[in-house]
């Protein structure tokens, strides 16, 4: 396509595409829905407790860090009631994270010794030994947080590769796919995603990764970039990492000024999913699914659009929490109930009480406890490490302001698990894959629950009190009961056999 042609299209595609965005969900008429309301049935009573209840307590003053808890005896009845209907069952989980970003992989490969790098890896992966994580979603290339912009694909200044004849994922043999390998030895049950943050810039209107100056994928490049996904896939199987999901972009409606991105609106995905990636994936045999959108909350009508026009080759869509509100991931499981949910993206740090743990630790627990009742498979948190100065980031980003699960510092070698480790174990180790989210009562003033059957037949919920006093509760498992303390300002995990 002539370049004057190729130039008016994509002027074209983004002037529709802010229209429809700027109504967003006003054309649509659209409401986060209720949650429900339930009902004890026949069925929830033939459900027993049939063993002694154990916990771990974490804090939010640090005196307890997944503290193990004195067993609990089935039966008492005592303090504010909330109740599970184990005859009502939700979405499966898929798993539990972060990402191996380029800035993780390298901090944790090549700064580390091997001690140290063994012990962190079982620590954040092992059930037994650790915390057991079992997601990770994978940067395709670069991101902010990488030492260097890349892709798979990176050629000259006016070259291109349509038939691919350079890709190669050499880069991450060298730090990433090491640990993703050790990280499945760890944990067999662990789930890899991918997601790219920019197509190779010769496939872009502006020739460049940076998401502010590269423009938008070339419409001649289309079907280059489907093949670039298959090519990829298949390259992570040849080492063993089988890539359970992609989303097509990071982030589409956002074009970063300092790292690699780009904007890609609904309709411009659609094009994509519907008439090259989807029947790419089908011609080379890929079974790996397809999620949509992979932004925050706040414009539900981007996923609708695609989930709608492209909904035959997509299995769901993905979400991040930095604008909107949660309850739209209810919305739109309300409108297409048979489409996966994903929550992959949080990240905590400074700007979250000063990143403190007081203040940081409840409101990432919570953040997983609400993702979670709507309609969530996954809650995955950002960057697995970042060194003492919030990095590695690439030379052209800002200082970052983001906070890793661990902390690895690059001038001793000292690990620091922060507060988003401990977040996450409540829920990783305890809950795991193929787990089914049994429905519960939310009705506490400053407490919050969900609650999950685990394919062995145990359940594991995990409750917030964020009151300043303690709290007495019974959980009522159908009619089978329990009584607990929950320390004021804690968060708790209960085990038991169902």
């Amino acid at each position: 396509m002539p370049r004057l042609m190729e130039r008016l299209v994509s002027v074209l595609l983004t002037l529709v595409l802010f229209l429809w965005n700027l109504a967003g969900d006003q054309i649509f008429g659209i409401r986060p829905p209720q949650e429900p309301s339930f009902t004890l049935t026949q069925a929830d009573s033939r459900y027993q407790i049939a063993s002694d209840i154990s916990s771990v307590v974490t804090t939010n003053d640090q005196s307890q860090l997944l503290e193990p808890q004195a067993s609990i005896h089935p039966g008492g009845d005592g303090g504010e009631r909330i109740q599970i209907y184990p005859s009502q069952a939700g979405q499966a989980i898929a798993g539990f994270g972060a990402s191996l970003t380029d800035s993780s992989a390298y901090l944790i490969h090549q700064v580390l010794d091997e001690t140290a790098r063994s012990a962190l890896m079982i620590r954040l992966f092992s059930r037994e030994g650790g915390i057991g994580l079992s997601f990770l979603r994978q940067p395709m290339g670069a991101s902010d947080f990488a030492r260097e912009a890349y892709t798979y694909d990176d050629m000259p200044a006016g070259k291109t590769d349509y038939e691919l004849h350079h890709f190669s994922i050499a880069h991450d043999e060298a730090d990433i796919l090491p640990l993703l390998r050790q990280a499945k030895a760890l944990n067999p049950e662990l789930t890899v995603m991918a997601t790219p943050w920019s197509p190779p810039a010769w496939m872009k209107t502006g020739r460049s990764l940076t998401g502010s100056k590269g423009g938008i994928l070339r419409p001649s490049c289309y079907g280059a970039y489907a093949r670039y996904f298959v090519k990829f896939i298949e390259a992570y199987a040849q080492q063993g990492i089988p890539v359970s999901a992609v989303t097509v972009q990071n982030e589409p409606n956002y074009a970063p000024e300092t790292y690699p991105g780009m904007k890609m609106g609904a309709v411009q995905q659609v094009d994509f999913i519907n008439n090259h990636l989807g029947p790419a994936f089908e011609a080379a045999g890929i079974s790996t699914k397809i999620l949509c959108y992979d932004h925050n909350w706040d414009n539900a009508a981007y996923a609708k659009t695609v989930l709608t026009r492209a909904g035959r080759y997509v299995g769901g869509s993905a979400w991040h929490v930095y604008g909107g509100d949660v309850s739209t991931q209810s919305l739109i499981h309300s409108l297409y109930p048979e489409k996966e949910i994903y929550f992959t993206e949080d990240s905590g740090g400074e700007w979250v009480d000063g990143g403190s743990f007081s203040g940081g630790f409840p409101s990432t627990v919570g953040m997983g406890i609400r993702a979670l009742r709507n309609h969530s498979r996954t809650f995955v948190l950002w960057n697995l490490a970042l060194d003492e100065q919030n990095g590695p980031v690439l030379p052209t980003s800002e200082k970052s302001t983001c906070r890793g699960v661990v902390t690895v510092n690059q001038q001793t070698g000292e690990v620091t698990y922060n507060l988003d480790y401990y977040a996450l174990g409540h829920f990783s180790k305890f809950i795991r894959p193929g787990a089914v989210r049994l429905m519960s009562d939310s009705k506490i003033e400053g407490m919050d629950n969900v609650v999950f059957r685990n394919p062995d037949g145990t359940v594991a919920m995990v409750l917030i009190n964020k009151n300043n006093t303690a709290k007495t509760v019974c959980i009522a498992y159908g009619e089978a009961t329990f009584s607990a303390s929950v320390p004021a300002q804690a968060t708790i995990t209960f085990c038991w056999q169902g």
